[in-house]
C-alpha cells in the first residue's frame, strides 16, 4: 500500500484513488517570464517521480496529469512592458510568455520528463472559466465588486462555515479587513485577495461584465489555477503537488475560491510538498539573486540528468543543499549507475552466488521504500548496495532475466533514461578485450597492457574480474 504525506491532514495516509482506474494530479507550473530556476525544476522532479511510483503501484490506472503554466500576473506584465515596450500590450505578453514556455518545456525534457505524458493548460486559455467561477462567488455574497476589480471576502466564507487555514495556522490576529491587490503578498497579515483586477494603463486585458459594471481586466492570480484544476480534473482530485512556499498565500486561496460555493469542503483530496532547494543555506530564489537555471548546469560540463539525481538524494520533504561539489559527486554518481546498466551487455556464464536472490531481493526492497512516502533517498541507497555487487561479478547468466526486471524498474522510477543512454560497444572493442584475454592467458602482459591502453584511448576500461574482464565507459 502505498502512504504519503497530506498537507491538509499533517499525517502520512494510505492512498486511495478516488476513482477506480483513475489517478487525477495537478501540478502547480511556472510564471513564464523567466528561465526556471533549479530550485523551481526539483518540484517538477518530485512530481514526476510520485507520477512514476503511481504508475507502478497502479498500473491498471489511467493517470491524468495536469500542469498549468501562468501566462498572465504581475510578473509576466511588468516583464513584457519591460522587454517590448514597442508592442501592444497583449502581443507583448504573448511573445514573452511562448518564449519562456518553450525554454521550459525543453529543460523538463533534459531532466528526464516525458512533457507527452502531461496535459499542459496556459491560463489567458481559460479565461471565461474564471470569470464563471468568480460570477458564482459574487452571486454566493464571498465575492465583492470595488473600484479596482473583484474580490475575496474571507471573513464571509469564514461566516458561511468554511475553513480558511487548511494548509497552515491562521489566526483570528493574523486576519486583516484590508485589501491586497499584488498576487504575492505579505505571508504574516492575512488580507482579502483579488480574484479580478481592472485594467491598467499600458496592461493587456479581457472583457467582463458583472453586475452590470465593465471589469475589462484580467484575473488574480490565484484563481486561474482554481479554475484549471477543476476544469480538467474534477472536483475534487486525488492529489495537487508543487512547493512548499506555494502552500500559503497560493494554494489556500485555492481552496477557499473552490470550496466558497456548494457543499464540496475539498479541491483535492492530498496535497504533495516539496520543500525548498538551498544554496548556501538560503532558499533559492530570483528575488534573493542566488539562483541557477539548467543552462548554468550545463556550461559547467555537468549532465542534466546528474542534477535529477542530486534532487532525488534528497527527501522531498527535507530541504535539498545545492553546490557544485555536491553536483559532481552526484555526477560520478550517475556514472557508476550507468556503468552497472551496461553490465547487460556483457553477461557471464560463472556462477559464484545467488544473484537471482540478490537482485529480487533488492526489487522487493525498492518498492518498499518507494510505497513510504516516495523515499528516494532510501531506494538510491538499495541500488547502490545491488550494484557493489554487481561490479564485482557482473551479471551472470542466471540472473540475466532478474537483473533486466531490475534495471527496468530503476529506470522506470528514477527517470535518468539508464537504457537509452548506454549502448553495448562496437564489435572493434569486443575483438580488443578478446585479443588482450588472450594475450593474459599467454602471459604476454606486455600485448596485454597495449591492448587494455588502446582501449583506454577510446574511452574503454576494463576491470579484472574472476568471472571476467567487465569493460567500462571512462
Amino acid at each position: 500500500m502505498m502512504q504519503l504525506y497530506n498537507s491538509l491532514t499533517k499525517k502520512i495516509e494510505d492512498f486511495k484513488p478516488l476513482k477506480d482506474g483513475e489517478i487525477s494530479i495537478y501540478t502547480c507550473g511556472p510564471t513564464v517570464y523567466d528561465r526556471a530556476h533549479i530550485g523551481n525544476l526539483a518540484s517538477f522532479i518530485y512530481a514526476d517521480t510520485l507520477k512514476r511510483a503511481m504508475a507502478l503501484e497502479f498500473p491498471e490506472s489511467k493517470i491524468k496529469h495536469v500542469m498549468n503554466i501562468t501566462d498572465v500576473d504581475d510578473k509576466t506584465i511588468k516583464r513584457s512592458q519591460e522587454e517590448y515596450p514597442e508592442l501592444e500590450p497583449m502581443e507583448a505578453l504573448k511573445k514573452l510568455t511562448n518564449h519562456y514556455e518553450k525554454l521550459f518545456m525543453k529543460d523538463l525534457e533534459v531532466i528526464g520528463i516525458d512533457i507527452k505524458q502531461i496535459t499542459f493548460v496556459r491560463a489567458t486559455d481559460y479565461i471565461p472559466q474564471m470569470q464563471e467561477l468568480i460570477r458564482k462567488l459574487v452571486e454566493a455574497g464571498i465575492g465583492y465588486i470595488t473600484d479596482d476589480g473583484v474580490y475575496f471576502s474571507i471573513k464571509k466564507y469564514k461566516e458561511a462555515g468554511k475553513t480558511y487555514g487548511q494548509l497552515v495556522d491562521i489566526t483570528a490576529e493574523s486576519t486583516g479587513a484590508a485589501r491586497v491587490n499584488n498576487d504575492e503578498y505579505d505571508k504574516d497579515n492575512i488580507h482579502d485577495f483579488a480574484l479580478w483586477k481592472k485594467q491598467k494603463p499600458g496592461e493587456p486585458a479581457w472583457d467582463f461584465e458583472l453586475d452590470g459594471h465593465n471589469l475589462k481586466g484580467r484575473p488574480g492570480w490565484h484563481i486561474e489555477c482554481s479554475a484549471m484544476s477543476t476544469g480538467l480534473l474534477g472536483q475534487p482530485f486525488d492529489i495537487h503537488t508543487g512547493g512548499v512556499d506555494l502552500k500559503f498565500p497560493h494554494h489556500e486561496n485555492e481552496i477557499a475560491q473552490s470550496t466558497a460555493v456548494g457543499d464540496e469542503n475539498k479541491l483535492a483530496n492530498l496535497f504533495f510538498h516539496s520543500e525548498h532547494m538551498l544554496v548556501d543555506g538560503q532558499k533559492m530564489s530570483k528575488s534573493l539573486n542566488n539562483f541557477y537555471t539548467l543552462e548554468d548546469v550545463k556550461e559547467k560540463g555537468f549532465d542534466p540528468l546528474a542534477f535529477r539525481l542530486l534532487v532525488l538524494q534528497s527527501h522531498y520533504r527535507n530541504q535539498a543543499h545545492f553546490s557544485w561539489e555536491n553536483l559532481e559527486a552526484t555526477q560520478n554518481r550517475l556514472k557508476n549507475i550507468l556503468n552497472a546498466a551496461e553490465l547487460r551487455h556483457q553477461v557471464m556464464s560463472q556462477t559464484e552466488y545467488a544473484q537471482d536472490t540478490s537482485i529480487d531481493r533488492s526489487i522487493a526492497d525498492i518498492n518498499e521504500e518507494i510505497d513510504k512516502d516516495i523515499s528516494t533517498p532510501k531506494v538510491l541507497e538499495t541500488i547502490s548496495s545491488e550494484i557493489d555487487g554487481l561490479e564485482s561479478n557482473g551479471v551472470l547468466a542466471e540472473a540475466e532475466t532478474h537483473y533486466n526486471k531490475w534495471l527496468n524498474l530503476v529506470d522506470e522510477l528514477l527517470g535518468l533514461n539508464l537504457q537509452s543512454s548506454t549502448q553495448n560497444i562496437n564489435d572493434r572493442h569486443k575483438q580488443l578485450i578478446e585479443e588482450r584475454e588472450e594475450a593474459r592467458k599467454n602471459q604476454d602482459f606486455a600485448k596485454s597492457d597495449e591492448l587494455r591502453d588502446e582501449l583506454a584511448r577510446q574511452g574503454i576500461g576494463l576491470n579484472d574480474t574472476s568471472s571476467g574482464p567487465i569493460w567500462y565507459r571512462l
